[in-house]
């Protein structure tokens, strides 16, 4: 297409609006299957082969119809998610489809005009959509990330022009920090801020950089955003070149997300034909261009210094501050680093205006946060909420609460950098400060809910170990003292801890945090630090009672039945893998520890806590 002007971008908006309204152009249905990850986990590419097969089977001709697929809605415990959207009519949204289902649905309501209500996901009524506001996540589901043009029916593209042809450098960087929004890859440091430093750093070459190695278990809002709208990204990496000076970007992404890396290939090519990267940007003489470096999965590259380090060809170690990135970063060039998140944010700044942003949110903390809200929670997904909701309202009123009536017992925000905060902390609003000050950091927004069955002294034995395998071993602090934690709390979980292994632990913990080199071994002891101050009882029943209170240390359960508490169901004895369980009706089970292998499928099994 070459060069876009303001009319080309009006004109591809508008058109492509127009084929977004099915009646306007004689379609009968739109057929959306939502195929993001998720999604194609659950079966979305075997329901994305039906429909072809089925549309066949029936003599429909497929170019009766919409067809698209889009990545992720958000609800990822609901996938496969089809919308069906007839002319005149709103679109609706169908949950947990297979192939059975789909047959219903097309038959029924595609062919026959009946919406079938008992596979309906409403997001008008469904609690797991109240209480959320849609900012990053505005256009999930609603557009196919492989198409340009219906980013730009979504006003895509807009806040760049308004930021090339109507701004200076220092307009732009000024409205993101009235803005108010803080960087959303864990740090929380004033966006605008780092922003207005690289802008005046000395040097006629500076970089922009998306942090997109999106590495803490449980985590996936970055990769969902890349999958269902990477425009937005693209937006954002150009506004921030035009504020700071930059004429090159790199996008570092994890090989581990190849969904990802493919609709990114797609976009940037399709910005460069539209003259949206490139040279002379909408006429205005400014030039930006975009690549894809992808990772090789370390987790330390998600520190800003060990990523450029990757990015130059050298090995993933991070290096002292200062100098900052923001003077000295990419091949020593002032350098502004963002996550996925964060970039996704400033076209809806630049498009709205800070103060449209600055009203969402609390106190310090603006604006809206997507966590990755999974583990022992109903509702497993994508919430995007303002700042300031409270841990309560996400996981008992969007989450819906625990599943099979267990009790909640923490959640873990932040990742292996986090830490795990307990009932009486669920009042804690989603605020940067409140979260450090109740001893967990809000991290790049994974949020582990974890039940009754959980030992806190594990989960903290878990994250040390993901931390210890993934230091770069750089610094003794972290390459050693993440190794003596991960010893103690080993021998804990075995019976074999002392009553001075928590002192020790509580003081490896601050001297490490103190002395690490970077970010990673810094916030490394989070976990154990904050399982020490909110379940201390739970490390001094593995200590001195040589007991795991949740049963989940296979070295401290006895596997013998409490015929007490055992109620003769028998689901232990269906559980068994080995046969070890003999079981009668109206008797209680009865394990043979001979044949017992430990693998705690009856314990899983065992509703009644029954199995000690």
């Amino acid at each position: 297409m070459g060069r876009i002007s303001l009319e080309d971008l009006n004109r591809i908006r508008e058109e492509a609006r127009r084929r977004r309204e099915l009646a306007s152009n004689g379609k009968k249905a739109g057929i959306t299957v939502h195929k993001g990850t998720c999604g194609i986990a659950s079966g979305a590419e075997e329901v994305w082969r039906k429909l072809f097969e089925l549309l066949k089977e029936k003599e429909e001709p497929e170019d009766a119809y919409r067809i698209m697929s889009t990545g992720c809605v958000g609800f990822c415990g609901m996938e496969p998610i089809i919308t069906v959207d007839l002319p005149g009519g709103e679109p609706v949204r169908y949950r947990r489809v297979d192939p059975a289902k789909l047959g219903q649905i097309l038959e029924k309501h595609v062919l026959g005009g009946e919406v079938q209500e008992d596979l309906v996901l409403d997001e008008e009524t469904d609690p797991y959509f109240k209480g959320q506001k849609f900012v990053v996540l505005r256009n999930r589901g609603r557009i196919d990330p492989e198409s340009i043009d219906d980013y730009i029916a979504c006003d895509g593209y807009q806040g760049l022009y308004k930021a090339l042809t109507r701004m200076e450098p220092e307009e732009i960087v000024e409205e993101i920090l009235k803005s108010g929004i803080r960087g959303r890859g864990g740090a929380g440091f004033p966006t605008g801020m780092k922003w207005k430093f690289c802008m005046k750093a000395k040097g006629d070459t500076k970089f922009v950089l998306c942090n997109a190695d999106e590495g803490d278990p449980g985590a996936y809002m970055d990769r969902s955003v890349l999958e269902s709208d990477p425009h937005s990204v693209l937006e954002g990496m150009v506004i921030a070149a035009k504020a700071i000076g930059a004429g090159q970007g790199y996008i570092y992404c994890r090989a581990e997300y190849p969904i990802a890396v493919a609709t990114l290939e797609k976009a940037i090519a399709a910005a460069r034909e539209y003259g949206l990267l490139g040279d002379d940007i909408f006429g205005t003489g400014f030039s930006f261009n975009v690549d894809l470096y992808v990772g090789a999965g370390a987790f330390v590259c998600g520190e800003e210094t060990a990523l450029m380090a990757s990015v130059e060809g050298r090995r993933g170690n991070p290096r002292p501050r200062p100098p900052f990135p923001a003077n000295e970063g990419l091949w020593n060039k002032p350098t502004i680093l963002n996550n996925v998140e964060t970039l996704s944010n400033i076209p809806n700044i630049l498009r709205e205006g800070a103060d449209w942003y600055h009203a969402i949110g609390h106190e310090k903390s603006r604006g809206t946060k997507v966590f990755a809200l999974t583990g022992a929670v109903k509702n497993v997904g994508l919430v995007e909420v303002p700042m300031g909701t409270s841990l309560r309202d996400i996981v008992f009123n969007i989450g819906g609460g625990i599943p099979n009536k267990r009790k909640f017992k923490a959640v873990q925000m932040g990742g292996p950098s986090g830490g795990c905060l307990p009932e009486d902390q669920l009042d804690t609003p989603t605020d940067y400060e409140a979260i450090t000050k109740a001893g967990a950091i809000m991290g790049s927004g994974g949020m582990i809910v974890m039940d009754d069955t959980t030992c806190m002294v594990d989960m903290a034995r878990f994250f040390m170990e993901f931390c210890q395998e993934e230091s770069c071993g750089k610094c003794t602090p972290c390459r050693e003292g993440t190794k003596q934690i991960l010893n103690i709390l080993e021998r804990i979980t075995r019976g074999e801890g002392k009553p001075e292994d928590l002192d020790t632990l509580e003081e490896l913990s601050r001297i490490i945090k103190d002395s690490a080199l970077c970010g990673l071994g810094q916030t490394a002891p989070n976990p154990v630090l904050s399982t020490l101050r909110y379940f201390r009882h739970e490390y001094e029943a593995h200590i001195n009672e040589k007991i795991c209170p949740a049963h989940a240390c296979v070295a401290l359960v006895k596997f013998e039945v409490d015929t007490d508490k055992c109620t003769k169901c028998g689901l232990c004895y269906r559980a068994c893998p080995v046969g070890a369980i003999t079981w009668e009706k109206k008797q209680p089970a009865k394990i043979d520890k001979a044949v017992c292998v430990k693998c705690m499928s009856c314990i899983g099994a065992c509703r009644f806590d029954a199995i000690s």
